[in-house]
């Protein structure tokens, strides 16, 4: 996605209008503006000079955000689009305005409704007056030319925005006002003093003024509101080192962060930021990656760990060597991601932008309308067009188009915040929808690192006696399973000897010599044969099965020493977080390569609602789609086997510390690795999703009764009447309201359970009900899917294969369709029975001919 800076906009008119302009460029594949972040980004071909060009003559400025600068350049760039620039210049502008409004209100409102006092050569002198006003509500109008400029060159551009509202209104009441002191003259050379009185009464200098002042209020708190929803990407940017120590050539040489380089060697002190992303080559230290995962507590680091840019080292001094610079850091990345959820549209937001984009045009001709039927009714032209202004500047587009945006900046924020990473609005709007959960078992809800668990030695043995046996054994191995042991020796501080003899049994055990002893180690079917197994051990092994461990033996010189448990603990969250997501009421469903036993086990432990067993990596996927005849899917997982499945789920969800192909393929990054992350997302989306509901009622019900009553509707009814002034400073609150509504999301505990609701997932069972299914890559997964193959004549090349696929797939029975004209077979994944006459005409209507459906 290339990304814009937008200069020009006002509301969410203006924001649909550049939308609209772009979209139309050959080349775009789609277009999303953001009012919040005055940020577009554009996916597809078209040149960046057609883009901003369109952009042009929509009436607006544009130019690319990061283009081919550094990452710190760019971030630079994005830092300085950020800044809170509206707020200072809106408050001068505010200051001066006051200044003269002060004076206009004194004489316009002052002396002629309450009798305040004004200079002698004032007396009787009306027309002096009516100049005094006119030239304060000139010089305020200067001031705020803004307004004029924008509403009126959107206009020209046949695209009016909140602008025009503003600036037609207090027009419209300063050239009425300029008409009325100029009959007041002619009355005054007649002497008709009872005309000049009246006159008076249809001076709107002060509400010309004060409309522009009201809406410069409005526009300051919007703008402070506004920078705030940012701080969370803000801080995100300050969080960048600006340089770095390298070693060249032996000395230590201090360089600007963005000519670092892949390959070179970094010192980094106690006490100073990680330059960039790289592997420690000398050196022990802990690490401070709050600012980064949320995780207050420091990390060990040692010679081969990884560290990441922004992380803080805290104790001592390491050697590194850079692997990751500029805009493939991890830093970069989330500000990336961050950004990235700015620049995209929730589809909620779309219903707002529909309605924004007709909004300003529906407006004007309420006024208009409004104006004419008052005359028409017999009222004065000065009453009528009171009605129309009043339409104008209580109406309130920025409200509608605020209302999305904010909500998702401060939700995106949050979650940032917390290491929770929603890669676009879609997918912080989609989560909170999720009504399945498939969870992969080894990374996700254990700790993919085998631990021993239990040590059971036999008779007149210790356990530790027993430890150390298998340890001189196990250090000579790679196994997974050896490593746990070695693990387990080491925090018990064990020694170990060196083997006189060593050989490695695939598929069985270990086995080797030391000081004259042979020592055996394996399976328990294997050390059947080698050693006696007591009735008690048996069964103790057995156990251990049942629970989902692997049971080793071990033997010294054919007497069994004991067995030791090793298993794939579950990590310490993961039950909780998966009764949590039961709470809310998600059907939690477990995905292992385990067998059946093994799997029933940990699923038991980790409290899941499902357990589908015996799933191999290329079947993940196929589950997902299975899954999803329940309801939206979100599939969380860390490996390379689990990218298509992650890509395959509604949400895919990749833990932090799993491959960077998982998370580039899922659309929420859970930084800190932790399941419990996975509810506090939907939490938080949900949190986010009610947010928006509510500030687009409030926007749509301000707009609903504000503009009937500016009208006058209910003036024949109960004497409501509307002033100008009244319907500006309605209008000021309107969006200060949205966006202050919004920031009350950086209140909400995402950790917080009280207020989890139910959302049942179609065809999910009651709570509890977990069945192990399957042995193969998709056998029982959901519901049984079924397959037809079909004989086709006529394929003759890829294209081929392509129309039959389409022409399948587009039958809402079929969930997958393949085709391959060398050998002539279409065979198709149904969702449901079909007649195999409906295959049938489906190919021959592509233009192929069915041999036969079987």
């Amino acid at each position: 996605m290339e990304q814009y800076i937008v200069t020009g906009m006002s509301c969410a008119a203006c924001s649909s209008r550049v939308e609209k302009a772009v979209s139309k460029v050959p080349g775009v594949t789609s277009c999303s503006v953001s009012l919040l972040t005055n940020s577009m980004g554009v996916e597809g071909t078209a040149s960046a000079q057609d883009i901003i060009h369109a952009v042009e003559e929509a009436g607006y400025g544009a130019s690319v955000k990061n283009g081919s600068g550094t990452a710190a350049q760019s971030h630079s760039a994005e830092e300085d689009a950020l800044e809170d620039k509206a707020t200072p210049v809106l408050k001068r502008r505010l200051i001066a305005s006051l200044g003269f409004l002060i004076v206009l209100m004194y004489f316009s409102m002052g002396h002629m409704m309450w009798g305040w006092p004004l200079p002698k050569w004032f007396d009787g002198n009306h027309v002096a007056m009516g100049l005094v006003q006119l030239l304060l509500s000139a010089i305020i109008m200067v001031i705020n030319q803004k307004f004029f400029i924008s509403g009126f060159k959107s206009l020209w551009h046949r695209a009016p925005n909140m602008d025009t509202l503003v600036a037609l209104g207090s027009a419209a009441s300063f050239v009425y006002s300029t008409y009325a002191l100029f009959a007041m003259t002619g009355a005054q050379v007649r002497g008709d003093m009872d005309a000049v009185m009246n006159y008076m009464m249809d001076f709107y200098f002060e509400s010309a003024a004060m409309i522009l002042a009201l809406i410069t209020v409005g526009k300051m708190l919007e703008a402070k509101s506004k920078g705030k929803t940012t701080d969370a990407l803000k801080s995100l940017m300050k969080l960048s080192p600006k340089t770095a120590v390298i070693l060249k050539d032996g000395e230590e040489q201090e360089i600007p962060i963005e000519q670092v380089k892949v390959g070179d060697q970094f010192v980094v002190r106690p006490g100073e930021k990680i330059p960039v992303d790289g592997v420690i080559i000398s050196g022990n230290t802990a690490v401070n990656a709050s600012a980064l995962t949320g995780e207050s507590i420091p990390v060990d680091k040692t010679e081969g760990d990884a560290v990441s840019a922004a992380t803080v080292n805290q104790t001592g001094f390491i050697r590194c060597e850079a692997t990751r610079v500029g805009e493939d850091t991890t830093l970069s990345q989330i500000i990336q991601m961050v950004s990235d959820a700015a620049a995209t549209k929730a589809p909620i937001a779309k219903v707002a932008d529909r309605v924004s984009g007709v909004f300003v045009p529906v407006v004007i001709t309420i006024a208009v309308v409004t104006t004419l039927i008052w005359m028409l009714c017999g009222q004065t032209f000065g009453f009528a067009l009171a009605r129309g202004i009043s339409v104008l500047v209580i109406s309130c587009p920025c409200a509608l188009g605020l209302a999305t945006p904010v909500a998702i900046m401060v939700g995106n924020g949050m979650g940032a915040k917390n290491g929770i990473l929603f890669k676009n609005a879609v997918s912080l709007e989609e989560a909170g929808k999720v009504q399945v959960v498939a969870l992969d078992k080894t990374g996700t809800i254990t700790s993919g690192e085998p631990e021993v668990t239990d040590l059971i030695p036999a008779a007149k043995v210790s356990e530790r006696e027993l430890l150390e046996m298998a340890y001189q054994l196990e250090k000579q191995s790679e196994h997974p399973l050896a490593k746990a042991i070695n693990r387990k020796a080491e925090e018990e501080q064990i020694q170990s000897e060196e083997l006189e003899e060593f050989h490695a049994l695939p598929g069985n055990g270990l086995e080797g010599v030391q000081k004259g002893q042979a020592l055996l180690g394996g399976n328990i079917a294997f050390m059947k044969t080698k050693a006696v197994l007591s009735e008690e051990l048996e069964k103790a092994a057995a156990t251990l099965a049942e629970a989902g461990k692997t049971p080793l033996a071990f033997a010294k010189d054919g007497v069994l020493q004991g067995i030791i448990g090793v298993a794939d603990v579950i990590k310490k969250d993961s039950p909780q977080a998966i009764s949590e997501l039961k709470n809310m009421g998600i059907h939690v469903v477990m995905l292992t390569g385990d067998n059946e036993r093994t799997a029933r086990a940990i699923g038991a432990q980790a409290g899941v609602d499902e357990v589908i067993a015996g799933v191999l990596p290329d079947g993940k996927e196929q589950v997902i789609r299975n899954l999803k005849r329940q309801g939206k899917v979100a599939m969380v997982g860390d490996g390379i086997n689990d990218a298509p499945a992650l890509t395959r789920a509604d949400l895919g969800i990749a833990i932090g510390a799993g491959t960077d192909i998982a998370m580039d393929a899922a659309d929420v990054v859970l930084m800190k690795s932790r399941l419990s992350d996975v509810p506090a997302a939907i939490r938080l989306s949900r949190a986010t999703l009610r947010n928006i509901h509510e500030n687009l009622f409030w926007a749509f019900i301000y707009n609903i009764i504000g503009i009937p009553l500016a009208a006058g509707v209910w003036i024949p009814l109960f004497g409501w009447k509307l002033n100008p002034m009244f319907g500006a400073a309605a209008m000021s609150l309107s969006s200060f309201c949205v966006v202050s509504n919004a920031l009350r999301l950086n209140l909400f505990d995402i950790r917080n359970t009280k207020k989890d609701r139910k959302c049942v997932a179609k065809g999910s069972g009651p709570d509890g009900d977990m069945t192990a299914k399957g042995s193969g890559p998709v056998d029982g997964a959901t519901a049984a899917s079924m397959e037809k193959t079909i004989q086709v004549k006529g394929m003759m090349c890829g294209h081929c294969e392509a129309h039959v696929k389409k022409a399948l797939e587009e039958l809402p029975e079929v969930d997958e369709a393949t085709a391959d004209f060398q050998s002539g077979v279409a065979t198709v994944v149904l969702n449901a029975e079909v007649e195999d006459k409906k295959l049938k005409q489906a190919i021959e209507k592509a233009g192929y001919k069915v041999i036969r459906v079987k």
